[in-house]
């Protein structure tokens, strides 16, 4: 091999390390022990899509799921605002990663709705004070 050949070879190993490295970062452990002993980024991405082709079907059952979590997800009396609201945000999450086109005037009308009564003047004054489409769920939780 000429110097120049080997240069390239050696530059294009070098990008395939990055990549498998970048692969490896966004997995999970037990995913990890799946694709720990490829050589190439394009063994670990055939191996993912191999292993994970059947993954839409599982999403919108999953979905399927997380929509009725969030449906019956109310606030416990002992529970704060705080907690409440990082539950539900963490299940809007879970359900926009699994394709959910779900917006924040919903998640917000949702919050809203199933607060303690003692909240019930604060809400109506939020209601009537604001537009909701107009106002972020951070600003909400701030006006809580």
């Amino acid at each position: 091999m000429s110097n120049a050949e080997r240069q390239t070879l050696r530059e294009s190993r070098k990008k395939d390390n990055k990549a498998l490295f970048m692969i490896y970062q966004g997995l999970g452990e037990a995913t990890l022990e799946m694709v720990a002993l490829v050589k190439t980024s394009k063994e670990a991405r055939e191996m993912l899509n191999k292993t994970y082709s059947g993954v839409e079907k599982t999403k919108r059952v999953r979905l399927q799921a997380l929509r009725g979590d969030f449906e019956k997800l109310n606030k416990e009396s002992n529970e704060t605002v705080s907690d409440y609201f990082t539950k539900v945000i963490s299940l809007v999450h879970q359900m926009r990663r699994n394709g959910e086109n779900i917006d924040d005037v919903r998640v917000m009308e949702k919050i809203l709705r199933c607060l303690d009564l003692k909240f019930d003047h604060v809400v109506i004054a939020i209601e009537e004070s604001k537009n909701l489409k107009d106002l972020t769920v951070k600003e909400l939780m701030g006006s809580l």
